[in-house]
């Protein structure tokens, strides 16, 4: 395929937006305005609603009624692999970039991604992002659970993530598109495959993407409880919950010292489970010491929060687990 570096010359490369949505009519206009007012704009925008029960569709079929490139695909239930599967069939480019509901993107996104796209002839291009910080509780938990940034060459970015992402459609194709049975990490699975697939891989920090965090620990753990599931109905066990069972299992043979001090001998494990909490805080902060500097007093008081936000991390950990146990694990036993 030929590449132009003028996007009106008579082969420009033309990309359609590729956005799962379930229940955004918080946040759909804003990310709809935001693709329309792209430096670099899509020829289309292609959404699957998958089944919203607000105000979503209505708003979206605003924007289609007013003339701007967006086209509806409307299922009465599916995961966001299959809204993401059902939107790249019907799209009409080559070129598929793919972002989420609740996203919001800078002005020049489409525009990095692309402009990175013909720096590199890569077949898939990532950028990256940032989560929205507007409160000390999401400040937080930022720190406590999303990767900081590290060097590419191309400026820092953060891990892949799929809410910002440049692709051929082959490379969707070749893979069988993204697994549909899954609530999250069918995004992991789907950019594992197209890496195994061999599809060249590029990145750009200047294609950012702004993702919202959970403004609270009720809602974070209902967050995290999900993905838990997920994350091993996945098969992706060992990438986050065995270092927690690990923990926990450390915590749970300190109980052994009962049996020498008796009860008062069970202040041992919740001794070492706050060390660890604590331990595990510090070098949280640490790791984004450089992304998030800000005075000791500060420092401290970020303490107090994440360890209490790790913890929650971990009880959903194992909430999810027992979730997956129950419902996915023992009823295919029973079924068989």
């Amino acid at each position: 395929m030929e590449h132009s570096d003028n996007p009106s010359s008579p082969n420009p490369i033309k990309v359609s937006v590729v956005i799962p949505a379930l229940n955004e009519a918080d946040s759909i206009r804003g990310l709809l305005e935001n693709l329309l007012n792209q430096t670099f704009k899509p020829q289309e925008i292609v959404i699957t609603d998958g089944g919203s029960t607000d105000a979503t569709i209505e708003i979206v079929e605003e924007f289609i009624a007013s003339g701007a490139p967006v086209k509806l695909i409307r299922e009465t239930r599916s995961m966001p692999g299959r809204a993401r599967n059902v939107a790249a069939k019907a799209a009409a480019c080559e070129w598929l970039a793919f972002t989420d509901g609740g996203i919001t993107l800078a002005p020049d996104w489409l525009e990095a991604l692309t402009t990175r796209l013909r720096e590199t002839s890569a077949d898939v291009i990532y950028g990256t992002y940032d989560p929205i910080v507007n409160s000390f509780f999401t400040e937080c938990a930022a720190i406590a659970y999303v990767p900081p940034p590290f060097s590419s060459d191309d400026g820092p970015v953060r891990p892949r993530s799929i809410v910002s992402a440049l692709m051929r459609r082959r490379a969707w194709e070749t893979v069988g598109g993204f697994p549909e049975d899954l609530r999250s990490a069918e995004d992991l699975l789907f950019m594992n495959r197209v890496e195994a697939a061999g599809f060249r891989v590029a990145r750009t920090s200047r294609a950012r993407a702004f993702w919202q965090i959970q403004p609270d620990l009720r809602r974070t753990f209902r967050r995290f409880t999900e993905y838990s599931r997920n994350n091993i109905r996945a098969g992706l066990f060992a990438q986050w919950q065995r270092t927690i069972f690990i923990y926990y299992l450390l915590i749970a043979a300190s109980i052994a010292v009962v049996f020498w001090l008796g009860v008062r001998g069970l202040i041992v494990p919740l001794f070492v489970w706050v060390a660890l909490l604590i331990a595990r805080a510090v070098k949280t902060l640490y790791r984004n010491r450089n992304y998030y500097p800000t005075s000791i007093t500060r420092y401290v008081a970020r303490l107090v929060y994440i360890a209490p936000i790790i913890a929650t991390l971990d009880v959903a950990a194992f909430t999810g687990s027992l979730n997956w146990l129950w419902r996915d694990r023992l009823r295919l036993l029973g079924s068989k």
